[in-house]
């Protein structure tokens, strides 16, 4: 960890015109649109597990985990001394002290633990945080809590699974489930032939003995291409059988304590999430239970792919406003042509913008995750779900690269360096957009929605016109967005500019409802009218300093 006050006087000249160390960070304290908009949304009765998690992950310390399990990355290793396969990963120490501060936050598990109003809201509220320093750790994390509805399904491995993966107790051991005191699960359905097309399986299962279907025991062969976070405790996939694709539960040890047939090829070189192993693996002869009904396994894993899509929604919102934390904390320390940076116009601009796509990324999120709360009970939410999480989805983590770009650029060459948590940071953004379905796919997936399920529209302009009359822009793009619905011709060419329509004027929806006037008008000229999508381009009369104020505590402020 860099010392608090290193030497400023250096043989050849003194060290001026440079920021402090940034220090601990509360994630939650420090972020009162955040505290103000999960309130709004239910969560407000969470707000010690949230101050909690904020204050830990967000400590300098947790900062210098982070980069030192980033930088000593995961190994291989295959065999044992002895010549044994053993298919294990190796993680620096870092990694494993920043697993057990999220299990011990119940970042995985917060939501199941809260079952009613505000749980998802919740759990919403700690992805944000914990990704503003450390992705790699919270992809087994978001897999654990994605799994819990896929396994409900199958009672008997419900109960066996479900309470260890509710554990706030992190043990890392490579042993049998049943003898540990906390598991993690993850999944894997990727297969080099297919890709997001998980039709195309060519893995195969067969019935271990005369029992067959659901909650029985099966044998599986193939070929996995991409299965992050391997040394997870069990792992969702799916196989064909004679009634179709099925889902499976394979975890790492077999009933009668014998490592399962699952052999780890190589681990990925990826562009970021460096501190998280990512595999390809061999399934021969591989152990597994079905989870849910034979020939129904895409079904049954369709709510984990929603759980994480909305976890990549808020873990691209979460590193939009760490970019706008570093980048406003380093302006405002650091002088240019006889002005501090933030005071001057056009900086002032851009960082009021990165605060504005923050804030609406943030609301889109928590709002997604508030119809999750409220979908058993309530068709109309659950209908907007449907839809909402894709769009969220598609959209925040589209926005998340570029805008941690441009927070690097406000640095400028000291922004690009590895000393900095911004290069870290700006690799995690593209693993959003890629993971649990490409753009395409989402917007595909929006499609599909509605095509299939009417109400999701009924929904969706329903919560649209909410805001009807707040803002004139706004109401001419509603008024745009269903004149575009209307129309029928070329949807599939279209489907990027719809989904993109749906998200903007969604965010500004709940920018008018819940914003400043100040910032709701900023984000209504920008973003609906003029439609400029560089960053710093709001229009000449916002109140920039206003915009950047709210966004920050009011010691930074």
């Amino acid at each position: 960890m860099q010392p608090r006050r290193p030497a400023a006087q250096l043989p050849t000249h003194e060290v001026i015109n440079m920021p402090p160390h940034i220090g601990d960070q509360n994630l939650w304290r420090d972020d009162p649109l955040l505290m103000a908009a999960v309130a709004r949304e239910g969560a407000g009765w969470a707000s010690a597990d949230l101050n909690a998690l904020g204050a830990a992950v967000g400590s300098e310390a947790s900062f210098d985990k982070a980069d030192q399990a980033n930088r000593h990355g995961p190994k291989l290793n295959a065999y044992d001394r002895y010549g044994m396969r053993i298919n294990q990963v190796d993680y620096h120490p870092a990694y494993h002290d920043l697993m057990a501060l999220a299990i011990e936050h119940k970042v995985a598990s917060f939501a199941w633990h809260h079952a009613g109003p505000g749980a998802q809201v919740g759990h919403a509220a700690l992805t944000y945080m914990f990704n503003q320093v450390e992705g790699g750790v919270m992809c087994p994390m978001a897999m654990t809590y994605a799994a819990i509805p896929s396994l409900r399904s199958t009672p008997e491995i419900a109960e066996a699974w479900i309470p260890r993966l509710l554990s706030t107790s992190y043990d890392p051991r490579d042993i049998p489930v049943d003898e540990k005191t906390g598991a993690t699960i993850g999944m894997f359905m990727t297969e080099k032939q297919g890709g997001s097309d998980v039709r195309s399986n060519s893995t195969h299962a067969v019935p271990l003995g005369t029992a067959s279907g659901i909650g029985a025991p099966y044998l599986l062969t193939g070929h996995k291409y991409f299965c992050s976070a391997p040394m997870c405790d069990g792992f969702l996939t799916l196989a064909m059988t004679d009634s179709g694709i099925s889902c499976f539960l394979v975890p790492r040890w077999t009933p009668d304590g014998q490592r399962n047939q699952l052999f780890i090829q190589r681990l990925k070189d990826k562009l970021g999430n460096r501190s998280n192993a990512s595999s390809e693996i061999e399934m021969q002869d591989t152990w597994g239970l079905m989870v849910g009904n034979e020939g129904r396994g895409i079904r049954t894993i369709i709510d984990m792919v929603q759980g994480n899509r909305v976890y990549c929604a808020m873990a691209s919102a979460g590193l939009m406003r760490q970019g706008l934390v570093q980048a406003t904390h380093w302006t405002r320390n650091r002088r240019a042509f006889q002005r501090t940076l933030s005071d001057q116009p056009l900086m002032a601009n851009v960082l009021a913008d990165l605060a504005l796509e923050a804030e609406a990324g943030m609301y889109l999120g928590l709002r997604v995750a508030r119809a999750m709360d409220q979908a058993d009970d309530d068709p109309h939410a659950a209908a907007f779900a449907r839809i909402a999480t894709a769009i969220a989805k598609y959209w925040n983590s589209k926005r998340a690269p570029g805008h941690v770009f441009e927070a690097m650029e406000c640095h400028g060459g000291s922004g690009y360096i590895e000393e900095s948590v911004l290069p870290r940071l700006y690799r995690e953004a593209p693993i959003n957009s890629i993971w649990e379905g490409c753009g395409n796919v989402l917007c595909l997936d929006v499609l599909r929605a509605m095509a299939r399920e009417p109400l999701t529209v009924t929904a969706l302009f329903d919560e649209l016109e909410l805001a009807r009359g707040g803002h004139p822009a706004l109401d001419r793009a509603i008024d745009r967005l269903r004149a575009a619905l209307d129309d029928h011709h070329h949807l599939e060419a279209r489907a990027r500019r719809l989904t993109e329509q749906m998200a903007v004027v969604l965010q500004a929806t709940l920018m008018v409802r819940h914003a400043s006037a100040a910032a709701a008008d900023a984000f209504c000229q920008a973003r609906l009218e003029d439609g400029l999508m560089a960053f710093g381009g709001l229009p000449v009369g916002t109140d920039f300093e206003a915009i950047i104020n709210r966004a920050l505590p009011p010691q930074a402020a």
